[in-house]
């Protein structure tokens, strides 16, 4: 039998690879003019992000165990995780570029050189099935449980926020998922108290201001048990806190913060339009200068949709055209905070004293429930003028904001992703100890084991990026904007793809609403979509940042 991998061997595999991705990076700048056309090479540009996100997620595992041994926090079967994580990040990206060579020029002397036969027979020992199957023993040995350790501050955020999941949010996850029902308020109660909500608000505005992997130990344990339910709640409070952190005005801080770090203040977002996905620059809806009765304000026109949590949210960050000028793009769109009432339907119509309304209706999805995304029509509705984030200063400026906010949002999905795959282990740990056939549980067969060690090791990578992407941010949020985006492309994918394995691992029941593999499943195929949808992420965001240099 290979001997496991170690954490030497994932270097040497990983130092090998990222000599490829250098070649990569460098040749594709020169193919797409230094990501100027990106558009006209999109497929190329598009492995180029993939591999490149895979070999940071690679370095973030490598990185993170190594950190672990140095401290005495670790142990064998943590390293052979890591390390099989890392030789499965290296193998798959070597398997994303090799159709690429020819395109990038670089051709297959490119791939001999940097994976020689010994790199080969390394990558082939350190992905042995004995190895998978080594960390799927343990992982049934632990019930599929989240056992990483941390330091000892992020391990009691972690066992709290676990604690009052399991106890607060678990009972009501799949009421909520069945009935299409909204969030309980008693369950928004109970968080609020806890300050969830507060974690990214500085202690001047109410907030604790813990940083984000702390805010990212939480969603990810509040989303392994329910991600519509509790796990995406703080989402939409960071993206606005993260929005008038950078451009608004002092007193839009101090009216503002203090209720959204409270809980009071329930945060929707509405940007994407029915017929405005990812291209944000192209949003019609309009805002414009209007003086009524007395004050100085604005009315907003137009429609918006996928904007989830809108009925019950009191506060919408909404970004409108400010410039008619439609050829000005970006640079005419400006970010509003927009008051309203809080509705618990599926729909509500709201009309002001002096005419203004909005209308929402909610839109019916196979997932991701419990929140429940709008689609509004807004019509004359009228917002005084210190709504306007940021005020004149940041007139036309609100697309920016937006941007720092979402880049914000993409972290929070990169640490959603991590809890609701971690679910779906722990789930299909369950169920495969549980099950027999054959006279046994399946849990005791090798290709369950194998399955099984797989998704721990898949989920280990996911997690080392998102972390990583965390502490980056808290040094630097504009530097790490990059690494977030990679942090929510690849754990979105893991969790996809964990969530289905652990459907496959049911069998039949798998696909029965009665088990909640199911509701995992749909669940996660929103994850690639929201916050940045899978292909303008690669693009737009990742290869655009890479290939610009």
């Amino acid at each position: 039998m290979p001997p496991n991998p170690t954490l030497s061997d994932a270097r040497t595999l990983l130092e090998a690879a990222e000599g490829l991705l250098d070649q990569t990076v460098e040749r594709a700048s020169v193919v797409t003019e230094g990501g100027k056309r990106i558009d006209d090479h999109q497929v190329l540009a598009e492995r180029a992000a993939y591999a490149v996100t895979e070999g940071r997620a690679a370095r973030a595992a490598l990185d993170f165990a190594t950190a672990l041994g140095e401290e005495g926090r670790s142990s064998e079967l943590t390293e052979v995780t890591f390390a099989a994580s890392v030789a499965g990040l290296v193998e798959s990206l070597l398997v994303r570029l090799a159709p690429a060579v020819d395109d990038l020029g670089i051709g297959e002397a490119a791939l001999e050189q940097a994976f020689p036969a010994e790199h080969r027979a390394l990558l082939r020992r350190a992905g042995h099935e004995s190895v998978y199957r080594a960390i799927g023993r343990h992982v049934v040995g632990i019930r599929g449980r989240n056992d990483l350790p941390l330091d000892e501050m992020s391990e009691q955020i972690r066992e709290s926020v676990r604690e009052f999941a399991d106890a607060e949010v678990a009972p009501q996850a799949e009421h909520i998922h069945r009935t299409d029902a909204l969030i309980p308020e008693e369950l928004i109660g109970k968080m609020s108290e806890l300050g969830y909500f507060g974690m990214g608000v500085p202690e001047q505005y109410g907030g604790s201001e813990m940083g984000n992997l702390a805010m990212i130990l939480t969603t990810e344990e509040l989303s392994r048990v329910s991600l519509a339910g509790a796990g995406s709640l703080i989402t939409r409070p960071e993206i606005l806190t993260k929005a008038l952190l950078g451009g608004g005005t002092d007193e839009q801080k101090q009216q503002w913060l203090p209720g959204i770090a409270s809980g009071e203040l329930m945060v929707g977002i509405a940007v994407t339009e029915p017929d405005v996905g990812s291209d944000v620059a192209a949003v019609k809806c309009k805002a414009e200068p209007r003086n009524v009765d007395g004050r100085d304000g604005w009315v907003i026109t137009g429609p918006k949709s996928w904007c989830t949590f809108a009925g019950r949210a009191n506060v919408l960050a909404l970004l409108a055209r400010t410039d008619p000028d439609v050829s000005k793009g970006a640079r005419g769109l400006s970010l509003f905070i927009v008051p309203k009432d809080a509705f618990t339907g599926h729909d509500f119509d709201m009309t002001q004293p002096g005419g203004g309304r909005m209308v929402g209706k909610a839109d019916a999805t196979p997932g991701y429930r419990g929140m429940h995304s709008f689609t509004l029509n807004l019509e004359d509705y009228w917002v005084p003028s210190d709504c306007l984030v940021g005020g004149e200063a940041q007139l036309g400026r609100g697309f920016y904001l937006q941007m720092a906010g979402f880049a914000a949002g993409r972290l929070q999905t990169g640490g959603r992703a991590c809890g609701l795959a971690q679910g779906a282990l722990e789930k299909t740990v369950e169920y495969v100890v549980d099950r027999k056939q054959f006279s046994k549980p399946l849990s005791d067969f090798q290709l369950t084991e194998y399955a099984l060690g797989r998704m721990a090791a898949q989920l280990a990578g996911a997690r080392a990026i998102t972390y990583a992407a965390a502490v980056e941010m808290d040094e630097d949020e504009r530097a790490a904007a990059t690494l977030a985006a990679q942090a929510k492309l690849l754990s979105c994918d893991v969790a996809v793809e964990l969530t289905q394995q652990g459907q496959l691992l049911h069998g039949g029941w798998g696909y029965a609403e009665e088990y909640p593999i199911s509701r995992y499943v749909v669940d996660a195929q929103v994850l690639p979509i929201f916050e940045g949808v899978k292909p303008i992420l690669e693009l737009k965001v990742i290869a655009r940042s890479l290939l610009a240099g």
